[in-house]
């Protein structure tokens, strides 16, 4: 790994602690302006000081996000499907490599859709990333996405995909948490992020989502939903920060949340 895609990456995973906080709000690339993301800039910018990157695309990035901003881009490259679709693993690249380099981000991503029919395009457009990216020191994150079919999300399915991202070449994988989720960390030879996945239907299940990955191995987290549709969305990004980066246990946070949220109200 070369010095200038290093520095990029530890941009992102923390050195100190090896640990990320992402906060991903690409969302919109094929559900349109989610709960939460009416108003994109409104909801993501406060947000901005507590996350390590974010995750978003180029039209985002570029209508919604401070040029004067600090921090990271992890900037999706792939799309070209919606809910509107039976079909949504039909994915291809939709960004040029050379626009990736004109916004100076830290990180390239794609979704790859193991054990679908468009397996092979979404691994062929991740080796494409991974040479750009090699050649020219950008980091690339895979997303073992599996679109609605979400009974995939075992242990077996998401070590397979896991590994498979990293033998193309991807530098860090983004997956989704389950059951055994250290046979997912412990065979995948590069950091794994989790993801938030649908809105859990209390803060507490996300804490413990997030503390468990972390003991089981995970580098961090990318979450989106269970950020910015949160009633008090500061609140808690701040208090998964304090489990990812301040080893606060789900209690803990919880705790913090609840204080968080008070004072936001007692603000206003």
């Amino acid at each position: 790994m070369d010095w200038g895609l290093k520095n990029r990456l530890s941009r992102i995973i923390q050195p100190e602690d090896n640990r990320v906080i992402m906060l991903a709000v690409d969302h919109g690339y094929f559900l349109g302006p989610i709960s939460g993301l009416e108003e994109p800039q409104k909801t993501i910018v406060p947000l901005m000081p507590h996350a390590d990157a974010l995750m978003l695309t180029r039209g985002l990035l570029r209508n919604c996000i401070p040029p004067d901003s600090n921090t990271p881009i992890v900037l999706r490259m792939s799309g070209a499907t919606s809910i509107e679709r039976d079909i949504l693993p039909d994915e291809g690249l939709t960004v040029s490599l050379e626009d990736a380099v004109r916004l100076n981000v830290a990180a390239i991503t794609l979704s790859i859709f193991v054990g679908t029919e468009h397996e092979r395009q979404t691994l062929e457009a991740l080796s494409e990333l991974v040479d750009f990216g090699e050649e020219y020191g950008i980091p690339v994150l895979a997303v073992t996405a599996v679109g609605r079919e979400l009974g995939k999300k075992d242990a077996r399915y998401l070590s397979l995909a896991c590994r498979i991202a990293a033998e193309q070449g991807a530098h860090f994988v983004k997956t989704y948490f389950c059951d055994d989720f250290e046979k997912v960390t412990s065979s995948a030879m590069v950091p794994i992020v989790i993801a938030g996945g649908r809105k859990c239907e209390t803060e507490m299940d996300v804490f413990e989502m997030v503390y468990e990955a972390l003991e089981q191995g995970a580098a961090g987290c990318d979450m989106g939903r269970n950020i910015f549709q949160n009633p008090h969305p500061l609140a808690m990004i701040q208090s998964v920060r304090a489990i990812v980066h301040g080893n606060a246990k789900p209690k803990e946070a919880l705790e913090m949340y609840n204080e968080l949220k008070v004072e936001k109200v007692a603000a206003v």
